[in-house]
């Protein structure tokens, strides 16, 4: 099979031949028929995030068909589509995993970063991360459900009952939840680099009662501000837009250091919380709740060997929605 790798950090992909996989017990062989690029995917590729000894066949927002099951599997058949998202194993037997917080186990493995990811045609996955889609999007505009949507979804929640929300960066994983939030009656508010008019434009179209640069005041006071962009920065301008009570939720895996803020905009109970990995009940539960907005991505689709190309384009800001790969076996 065709797959692109990274050999190291700070690094190019390059496309090459690997052995298409067989699955062991407990996992599925998924012919990948779309594979969205990620910010996580950016952050490892640039370092950002810790390097592994081996190479990496990066992507975590997998569509794809069941071609094989291994030993075990029961509740998924070939021929399925299927999605895999950026959690694709735990242990299942530490406090985290026990207490329904297996999005924190300690021995968790990621897929497209300690697993093998779908920047290529063929794929394994553990059964019990892999996700059955709803009918109605097709596999590339399905993709970034996988994660994008999934973070967001995860965000949301943390973000309580707040009514009034801003989204700082607004692109993937924004306009997936901006559709969500509005179907429950919210109001979003969008935050974009100073000067960005075109994500303002799409910001606004995702129903956004407002859109400025981040370094713009908000004109109203938030109940929660979701922060997308990997800029620790960001983080006291979020709180200086919260009002009294408020949550800061930051939505990414990384992101650059946090400068050190006056205590008084912390003070009156405002929060501010992380967002780590998924759960398989978010993943449930966000996948019913995108039928039923309906929700619809805006993506850009890049040949799997055009995934350099793709990571660019993310990386220097050029991208209206998502990028996804579209592999030549599809």
């Amino acid at each position: 099979m065709k797959a692109m790798v990274l050999d190291a950090p700070h690094q190019p992909l390059v496309l090459r031949d690997l052995p298409k996989p067989s699955p062991d017990a407990g996992q599925v062989l998924i012919e990948v028929t779309a594979c969205g690029v990620c910010r996580t995917d950016l952050h490892i590729v640039d370092g950002e995030l810790p390097a592994r000894d081996h190479g990496i066949v990066p992507g975590h927002e997998v569509v794809g068909i069941v071609r094989a099951t291994g030993t075990g599997v029961k509740d998924i058949e070939i021929g399925q589509r299927v999605g895999v998202p950026w959690l694709g194993w735990t242990c299942g037997t530490c406090d985290y995993c026990r207490s329904g917080r297996e999005n924190l186990c300690d021995r968790a493995r990621f897929t497209g970063y300690d697993l093998p990811g779908g920047y290529a045609e063929f794929v394994t996955a553990d059964a019990r991360y892999t996700f059955p889609l709803p009918e109605g999007l097709p596999d590339a505009e399905a993709a970034p459900l996988l994660c994008a949507g999934l973070i967001g979804h995860r965000c949301l929640r943390k973000a309580g009952d707040a009514r009034r929300i801003g989204i700082y960066g607004f692109g993937a994983a924004a306009h997936i939840l901006a559709q969500v939030a509005h179907w429950e009656g919210r109001e979003l508010y969008a935050f974009t680099r100073p000067g960005d008019h075109a994500a303002q434009t799409f910001a606004r179209s995702h129903g956004a009662l407002w859109a400025g640069g981040s370094d713009e005041p908000c004109p109203v006071a938030l109940d929660a501000a979701v922060l997308f962009a990997p800029v620790g920065a960001l983080v006291p301008a979020a709180l200086r837009a919260v009002r009294k009570g408020g949550t800061v939720v930051c939505g990414g895996i990384h992101m650059s250091d946090i400068p050190s803020f006056p205590y008084e905009i912390l003070w009156g109970e405002r929060n501010v919380v992380s967002v780590a990995n998924l759960t398989r009940a978010d993943g449930e539960e966000f996948l019913e709740i995108a039928a039923a907005v309906p929700v619809r991505t805006t993506i850009e689709t890049f040949a799997l060997d055009d995934a350099n190309r793709a990571l660019e384009s993310l990386r220097n800001g050029t991208l209206t929605g998502a990028a996804v790969l579209t592999p030549s076996s599809a």
